[in-house]
């Protein structure tokens, strides 16, 4: 996944892991967006607004750095930067449940990253980091969902994907 980022160039804008969820800190403490930060990107991560619309986005400077949000998830304490901070984002890292071949990801219900994705400038990479058996057939989707390019698996790397 450090490659990926490192060969797209400008900043990463990715998900803060909780969990079980994939790049979630591990036995070494590190996390995907930690593992970013050591590699020398620029990592944007997102807040959850006020009210529902497009994600919020904050750099990432460190776990130290994070408090406890709205909605009960740790974000950065920093500047907020808007919505359209996800625009300069060379690649976009998004959290799913599942991805299926077209793209489609399955989410956990709030729509965030359905009303953030339609900002990005043309031709940013948007990539699901999953665990194997999370890439399937086919998942539920409606007419609002926004598929992602790619997913990353850990047997098979960087698998893209089409609508």
């Amino acid at each position: 996944m450090i490659s990926l980022a490192s060969d797209r160039g400008g900043p990463v804008a990715c998900y803060l892991p909780i969990g079980t969820e994939p790049g979630a800190a591990g036995p070494d403490g590190g996390s995907l967006p930690d593992a970013l930060l050591a590699a020398g990107c620029t990592v944007l991560v997102p807040v959850v607004p006020a009210e529902p619309g497009p994600l919020d986005w904050t750099r990432y400077t460190g776990r130290h750095d994070l408090v406890r949000g709205s909605l009960g998830v740790d974000e950065p304490a920093g500047e907020r930067l808007g919505s359209g901070a996800v625009a300069t984002a060379a690649l976009v890292l998004v959290p799913a449940l599942a991805v299926d071949r077209r793209g489609r990801r399955l989410g956990r219900g709030g729509g965030y990253y359905d009303r953030t994705l339609p900002l990005l400038a043309p031709g940013t990479l948007t990539a699901v980091p999953l665990h194997d058996g999370e890439f399937l057939d086919e998942v539920p989707a409606e007419d609002h969902d926004v598929p992602v390019g790619a997913v990353v698996l850990p047997r098979a790397g960087v698998v893209h994907v089409s609508p």
